[in-house]
């Protein structure tokens, strides 16, 4: 079961794709998972990625490619894997479709979680995080216990300025413009699956248990 995660930042796809890892028992698989693994191990591919990021350039798409297809490759994938954050373009989408051809392989399944950007925005610019601790919240939905303390080491917590709503709002007209396209060349391979993610946490899952269909 070889499962993509389509949706904008915020959407929640993230959260989905874990609990299907855990449901399905196959790796959550995100790039920057990925990345931080090479970059600890002292890869190869590890280096060369470390020589874009270390100019502050987007490590292009062939050698990202590359660092999935090696993650893929590994034995825990064998029945399956959740890709979340990759690919992000057509062109990566493309390079992931004929690296996988080579390999005999395709993706069964990719699941666009869609939720309004006005949600979106709503959605972000509640959220809280504990600098100290990591620890994070959402003033509506899982608010601290104290307003504006941390429930885990007391420290203040704070709004992002990657959850500012002007900063949202740049990245979903990113997405709009760069990812949003992948859900056309998807539909047009015949995996699209859309799901409302205006929905509970727990019914978005549902929806998405009842596509895979276990």
């Amino acid at each position: 079961m070889k499962i993509i995660m389509l949706g904008a930042p915020g959407a929640g796809k993230g959260t989905q794709a874990k609990m299907i890892a855990d449901k399905y028992h196959i790796p959550h698989i995100s790039t920057g998972d990925i990345f931080r693994a090479n970059l600890k191990a002292g890869t190869e591919l590890g280096m060369k990625a470390k020589e874009y990021m270390d100019q502050g350039l987007l490590v292009p798409d062939a050698l990202t490619c590359d660092l999935v297809m090696d993650r893929i490759g590994q034995d825990d994938c064998k029945d399956g894997f959740v890709l979340d954050g990759f690919p992000r373009t057509i062109p990566q989408a493309e390079a992931l479709d004929a690296a996988l051809s080579n390999i005999n392989q395709k993706m069964d399944y990719a699941i666009d979680v869609d939720v309004p950007d006005e949600n979106i925005v709503n959605r972000m610019s509640g959220r809280r995080a504990c600098l100290n601790c990591g620890a994070t919240y959402h003033i509506v939905s899982i608010p601290t216990k104290v307003e504006g303390v941390c429930d885990r080491c007391g420290n203040p917590v704070v709004l992002r300025d990657d959850d500012q709503p002007e900063t949202v709002q740049k990245r979903l007209a990113v997405y709009h413009e760069q990812t949003q396209p992948l859900i056309d060349y998807y539909k047009g391979q015949g995996i699209l699956n859309t799901v409302s993610g205006t929905q509970p946490m727990e019914d978005v899952f549902q929806a998405i248990v009842e596509i895979l269909g276990a």
